[in-house]
């Protein structure tokens, strides 16, 4: 029972992982509904064996980021659609309370990041959660150098991708 008050403590204490994860990775009320349950299923059933090597917090990207991302897969083939994604306008959010009132620069943002690979996604994610190349790159599994290329990148690719949207610019 404590193992358990402690992984939903935890789960709260972490819960815009959660939030900014399935925002990434889903524009959908409906699949941000689904991917934070399967978060949550996936964290619980992995926490039993969780040895605290790391920190919970970077356990729990790793978790979640990979949970997205077969979610993702597994999206695209129950819909029968090819890789791109359309962009949505978002439906009732979950955790509709965190959600409400965001700016519109910051939908603009999790639009845009809608046409990223599933590799930017992650490396734009971990660079909102304030991780440097070092561990951006340990978490994917590639050097510093190449998550420093990488991230920078994907930086100036959502920038093209803003500016050519809401803007009308190269």
């Amino acid at each position: 029972m404590d193992k358990e008050k402690n992984f939903i403590s935890l789960i709260e204490k972490n819960k815009g992982i959660i939030l900014k994860i399935i925002r990434i990775y889903q524009v959908n009320a409906a699949d941000q509904l689904d991917l934070s349950q399967e978060i949550i299923y996936q964290l619980w059933k992995s926490y039993l064996s969780f040895q605290e090597n790391s920190s919970f917090s970077t356990w729990m990207y790793r978790v979640a980021i990979n949970t997205a991302l077969t979610f993702m897969k597994q999206t695209i083939r129950r819909k029968n659609i090819n890789k791109s994604i359309v962009i949505n306008e978002l439906e009732e959010p979950v955790f509709a309370d965190e959600l409400q009132s965001r700016p519109d620069e910051l939908s603009m943002f999790y639009n845009a990041v809608q046409e990223l690979n599933e590799i930017e996604k992650a490396i734009i994610f971990y660079y909102l959660e304030g991780l440097n190349h070092k561990e951006i790159g340990k978490n994917l599994g590639i050097s510093e150098e190449n998550a420093r290329v990488k991230l920078h990148r994907t930086k100036e690719k959502l920038q093209k991708i803003i500016n050519n949207r809401y803007y009308g610019k190269a």
